[in-house]
């Protein structure tokens, strides 16, 4: 009897203590995640270009398409297919003011249509005028011929010096921060051509600055310096004339002389 005591206890014990084993060898079981789905998010269709467009290009249907826009993070100007379901007829054949990327919403401020209108008269910010100069074909009197459409100029003429030497000549800035509306017929850059075709280089002025310009062409040289990119950004957006002393146009045996007034 003893001795049945002791196995009963023994494989109690052994039991229990399997029991022990399983129960701290089992991994406790792993949390149930619940996945939430997140709310969707409101969007729009936004009218952007379909690929690179460049200054004075015409906008045909191959360059715009739709694309999803979140309305919560619309810029301002752009155009919704929402408020403008026919943009695409709208749009179309509108001539480019500034260059656009691919991908970049379009934006009206950017565009005009120009109808019955020559391209020059159809880009000009009101009240701006377009003068052409002649220029060096060479690029003698344009940096080398590296200026082109859209970049920013100086305006430097080159005159006799009545008051200096004889045969001496002397030269003055007398505008600053002009833009190139066009070098030549050309109103921007094509194939990657960086080099002066024409003898004209046409001046975005205001009515004053035009005024300047042309009575300067007709009494001395003109001359375009190019300005940095950095620089020009820095200036105000409005072109800036330089003041000048008082000076009287001196026309002797047909050539014409500056001299200024003392």
């Amino acid at each position: 009897m003893k001795t049945a005591r002791l196995v009963v206890i023994g494989v109690a014990l052994a039991a229990g203590l399997g029991a022990a084993y399983i129960v701290m060898d089992s991994k406790p079981p792993e949390p149930v995640r619940v996945v939430v789905p997140a709310a969707p998010v409101e969007t729009d269709a936004v009218l952007v270009a379909a690929r690179d467009i460049g200054f004075g290009a015409v906008i045909t249907a191959d360059d715009m398409r739709w694309q999803p826009w979140p309305k919560g993070q619309m810029p301002q100007g752009i155009i919704e297919k929402s408020l403008r379901p026919n943009a695409f007829d709208e749009i179309k054949g509108s001539i480019v003011r500034s260059n656009f990327l691919a991908g970049e919403p379009f934006r009206p401020d950017r565009l005009v249509k120009g109808t019955g209108s020559g391209f020059l008269s159809a880009v000009l910010p009101s009240g701006a005028r377009a003068v052409a100069i002649n220029i060096d074909e060479k690029g003698t009197t344009t940096a080398g011929g590296f200026i082109l459409p859209n970049d920013r100029v100086d305006v430097v003429r080159t005159f006799h010096a009545e008051d200096g030497a004889p045969g001496s000549f002397a030269s003055e800035t007398i505008l600053t921060n002009i833009r190139v509306l066009a070098i030549g017929q050309s109103v921007q850059e094509k194939s990657g051509e960086r080099v002066v075709a024409g003898g004209t280089a046409t001046l975005e002025l205001t009515p004053e600055q035009a005024e300047r310009v042309i009575l300067a062409q007709r009494t001395s040289q003109l001359s375009l310096t190019l300005r940095s990119m950095a620089d020009s950004a820095q200036e105000v957006v409005a072109p800036t004339i330089i003041a000048q002393p008082p000076s009287m146009t001196i026309v002797r045996f047909g050539n014409a002389s500056q001299a200024r007034v003392r």
